[in-house]
């Protein structure tokens, strides 16, 4: 199978429908969508050939290629430079290595032939009418049925920061647990009504006056939930502490196919009557962060009356500020009623 030959096979308005869908998970840019997806078809033609099986030209969809599928550097470098400047073998390789991390392929090498295997992709095959079909409802995170659903869609968010992704989800619902055992009226669940199943969460962590300079050091120096490291550079703070100033957003996040207007406005109405509460047992609540993982959080972000206070000079990542009085006089409604939010905007990350 000749990589030139993809764009006959499954032509490239096609290949943009399947870009669209993936590019919601996050650290899924659309130029890596681009390249997942040529991979994909190349995989599936290339062991489709090898069986002796004869496809109709061209494909109207995509199936999951089964198990591995040699491909080699080069071969890659064809599918995904091949409407623009030629890439390098090292650069389609280094490709291959970014969806490895995000967690859509998997990889073998033999030591001489390198094989990948796309992995199962089951948001794609979801019906968007049967989604906004779905009535949600915003509820308190119950330890005892949420940590590992909840921890599942995290992980998959934060796969493209951290290429250990096997140890992760385990790590967040084990922290997400002992949280909720220290505190837990500022975490909050989106659940869907029909099965109570778990489909946004955050997580307003009342951070210790030891911790707060945190918020102005870099901040790769404070990632917890989406690290392997099991030292949490953030100590919680104690309720009835009146030295408690400051509460970070540790966590706040809509699973990608429930990510839109109404269920945005709602999750983020919510926050403001969790601080409400939260106020009852740390009086002097009044500085209000959150860390910036993702570009495309930006413009939410600042539509809610953040600022950047500080930025990092190893990753991508900044810190951003407002006063909790200013927050709680927002009316959410009408801050973001001019955003638009897709497949492929993400909110609030964690840290």
């Amino acid at each position: 199978m000749n990589p030139e030959f993809v764009d006959e096979w499954f032509p490239i308005e096609q290949q943009r429908n399947y870009i669209s869908m993936l590019i919601g998970r996050v650290g899924l840019t659309r130029r890596r969508a681009e390249c997942f997806v040529r991979l994909w078809i190349y995989l599936l033609l290339k062991q489709q050939q090898e069986l002796g099986n004869r496809l109709k030209q061209p494909l109207n969809q995509l199936q999951i290629p089964e198990g591995f599928v040699a491909c080699t550097h080069r071969e890659a470098a064809e599918l995904f430079y091949a409407h623009k400047d030629r890439g390098s073998d090292r650069a389609a390789g280094m490709m291959i290595d970014k969806l490895l991390a995000l967690g859509l392929i998997e990889k073998q090498f033999d030591g001489n032939t390198v094989c990948i295997q796309i992995r199962s992709l089951p948001n794609l095959k979801v019906s968007p009418k049967a989604k906004e079909s779905v009535q949600l409802k915003v509820d308190d995170f119950n330890p005892r049925t949420d940590a590992v659903p909840v921890a599942d869609f995290l992980a998959r968010n934060y796969n493209w920061m951290n290429k250990n992704t096997t140890a992760v989800p385990h790590k967040i619902s084990k922290l997400l647990r002992t949280w909720a055992g220290k505190y837990s009226t500022g975490m909050r669940v989106l659940r869907r009504c029909d099965n109570s199943r778990p489909v946004g969460f955050y997580l307003l962590y009342p951070t210790s006056t030891e911790s707060e300079k945190n918020f102005f050091l870099p901040p790769s120096k404070s990632l917890h939930l989406s690290s392997v490291s099991d030292i949490d550079p953030l100590e919680m703070a104690i309720p009835g502490d009146p030295d408690c100033t400051s509460l970070l957003v540790r966590s706040w996040m809509i699973d990608t196919p429930y990510k839109n207007q109404e269920n945005v406005c709602l999750f983020v109405e919510d926050v403001q009557k969790t601080i409400v509460r939260m106020q009852a047992d740390f009086p002097n609540l009044w500085d209000f962060y959150a860390m910036s993982i993702h570009p495309t959080y930006e413009e939410l972000c600042m539509a809610l009356g953040f600022q950047k206070i500080g930025g990092d000079p190893k990753l991508s990542v900044y810190w951003v500020y407002t006063a909790v009085d200013q927050f709680l006089a927002l009316d959410v409604k009408e801050a973001i009623a001019t955003l638009h939010f897709d497949s492929h905007c993400p909110v609030l990350e964690a840290s």
